[in-house]
C-alpha cells in the first residue's frame, strides 16, 4: 500500500517537474517567448516566465479595442445596430481583413463578430475611427485606459496590432486585461467564445482553435506578426475554477496551441492547492478584483506571493467591514424589510461590484439581475462597494450561497439585521 502511494506521488512529482522544465526550456530557446498563468478567482500568479519583458501584442491589441467598444455600449454611446462608416484608410488596411470597401457601412454587432473571429484589421480601424475620429486618437484613448486598468507596461499605437515599434505590452499586462474583460463585461465576454460567425452569407471561422480543442476554453484572442511570433491569451473553466494564461512568441500556431494546453493543464493542477479565501492583489492597481469577505487571507504565506511583489491599491478588510456600514440600498432591501441577502464581494469601485453581483445572479437558478444591489460603506482604507443579491428568503439565500461556494465563488449570507 505504501509502495503504491509512493509510486503515485513520485509519478505526480515527475509530471510537475517535467512541465516546469519544458516551460523554462521554451523561454531559453526563444527570445520572443513569454508566458504567465493566473488563477482568476484569487488573482494569484501560478507561473511566470519573462512575464514583465516587453513584447509586441500583435492582434491581442484587439482585446483593448473591444474593451473600448463594450464600454461605449454600456454607457449608451453606441448601439449594436449602429452602422459604422468605412473610410478609405480603413479599407486599405493589410490582411487579415474582411475586405470592406470605402463608403459602405458595417453594423457594430457585425464588427464585433468579425473582430473576434477573423481578427480583421480593416474592421478594427472602422471601430477606432467611429469612436475617436482617427485611429491615432483612439490609440491614445486605449493607452489611457490601459493606465487606468494598471497596465503600466503597455502602450498602444493602433487599434489592430499591426507592426509598430512603439506598440508594446507584457504577458502580465495581457493577463490583467483578460481579467478586466471578465470582471467588467461578463455580459459581453460571450463574444470571445464565437467559433464561427456568419457575415452576409459568408461563414468566418475563429482563429482560436483552442475553443474546440480544449475542454472549458471560452476565449479569448490570438495574435501574430513577424516581430512577435504567435501569441495567445486564453481563459478556461473547469469544475468552477477559471484559469487565465498568456503566451507570446510561438513559432507556429500549432506549437503555440500545444504549449497553451501545457500552460492550462499546469494552471489547473496548481489551482487545486489554492483556497479562494487566499486572495492576493497583484502589483499595481491592475484590473479591479474583489476585496476578501473575511480576513483569512492576511495570514497567507510568502510562498503564495510568488511573482506578485508587494500588494497595493486594494487591501483586505474584515468580515465586519465587508458586511456592515452605511448602506445605500434600494427600497425594500434586507436592512429594512426583513428579507435576506447574500454578498459575493466588496470592491473599491461600484462597476466591479455590479459586474460580480450580476455574474453571481446568473449562476443561481431563480435569480436574475433584478436581485442585484450595490451598497457603499466606509472601510478602513476608503469607500467600499458591496456586491449583493437581495430580496431572498432565508432558505433561498443559504441555498444560493451554497451553490456559489460550490462554484468557487466566496459568499456571505446576510440576515435582515445586517449580520
Amino acid at each position: 500500500m505504501i509502495s503504491k502511494s509512493f509510486s503515485f506521488l513520485a509519478a505526480r512529482f515527475l509530471c510537475v517537474f517535467a512541465a516546469v522544465f519544458l516551460l523554462s526550456a521554451a523561454a531559453q530557446a526563444n527570445p520572443k517567448y513569454a508566458s504567465i498563468i493566473m488563477d482568476y478567482q484569487t488573482g494569484k500568479v501560478l507561473h511566470a516566465s519573462s512575464a514583465d519583458a516587453q513584447r509586441y501584442p500583435a492582434s491581442l491589441t484587439k482585446m483593448m479595442t473591444l474593451y473600448m467598444v463594450f464600454e461605449q455600449l454600456d454607457q449608451g454611446k453606441m448601439t449594436l445596430e449602429q452602422p459604422l462608416p468605412v473610410s478609405p484608410r480603413a479599407a486599405g488596411m493589410p490582411p487579415s481583413k474582411l475586405g470592406l470597401r470605402a463608403g459602405e457601412t458595417i453594423l457594430l454587432k457585425e464588427a464585433i463578430g468579425v473582430l473576434v473571429t477573423r481578427s480583421a484589421n480593416d474592421v478594427a480601424v472602422v471601430i477606432a475611427e467611429s469612436i475617436a475620429g482617427t485611429e491615432w486618437d483612439f490609440a491614445q484613448l486605449m493607452t489611457r485606459k490601459a493606465r487606468q486598468l494598471g497596465l503600466q507596461n503597455t502602450t498602444f499605437r493602433n487599434a489592430s496590432g499591426l507592426p509598430d515599434r512603439g506598440q508594446v505590452t507584457t504577458a502580465r499586462d495581457m493577463a490583467y486585461l483578460s481579467k478586466a474583460l471578465l470582471d467588467h463585461f461578463p455580459h459581453h465576454y460571450k463574444y470571445f467564445s464565437t467559433e464561427r460567425f456568419s457575415y452576409r452569407g459568408q461563414t468566418i471561422n475563429s482563429t482560436n482553435k483552442l475553443l474546440s480543442r480544449y475542454d472549458g476554453v471560452d476565449g479569448i484572442k490570438t495574435g501574430y506578426i513577424n516581430a512577435s511570433g504567435f501569441n495567445l491569451a486564453a481563459s478556461a473553466v473547469r469544475n468552477g475554477r477559471r484559469i487565465i494564461a498568456v503566451v507570446f512568441g510561438g513559432r507556429t500556431s500549432r506549437s503555440r496551441n500545444d504549449h497553451m494546453v501545457t500552460l492550462l493543464n499546469r494552471g489547473f493542477e496548481k489551482a487545486k492547492q489554492l483556497r479562494v479565501a487566499n486572495s492576493i492583489t497583484p502589483t499595481g492597481p491592475a484590473a479591479p478584483k474583489p476585496i476578501q469577505l473575511a480576513s483569512a487571507a492576511a495570514s497567507s504565506s510568502s510562498s503564495d506571493r510568488e511573482g506578485q511583489g508587494s500588494s497595493s491599491g486594494i487591501s483586505l478588510i474584515s468580515k465586519a467591514e465587508a458586511s456592515t456600514g452605511d448602506a445605500t440600498y434600494p427600497e425594500g432591501d434586507a436592512s429594512t424589510s426583513g428579507i435576506w441577502a447574500i454578498q459575493v464581494g466588496a470592491y473599491s469601485n461600484s462597476q466591479s461590484a455590479q459586474s460580480m453581483a450580476g455574474q453571481a445572479a446568473g449562476q443561481v437558478s431563480g435569480l436574475s439581475r433584478e436581485h442585484v444591489a450595490v451598497s457603499s460603506t466606509k472601510g478602513s482604507k476608503g469607500s467600499l462597494y458591496r456586491a449583493r443579491l437581495i430580496g431572498l428568503e432565508e432558505n433561498q439565500a443559504k441555498g444560493a450561497c451554497k451553490t456559489l461556494s460550490s462554484e468557487g465563488m466566496e459568499c456571505l449570507v446576510v440576515n435582515p439585521s445586517g449580520g
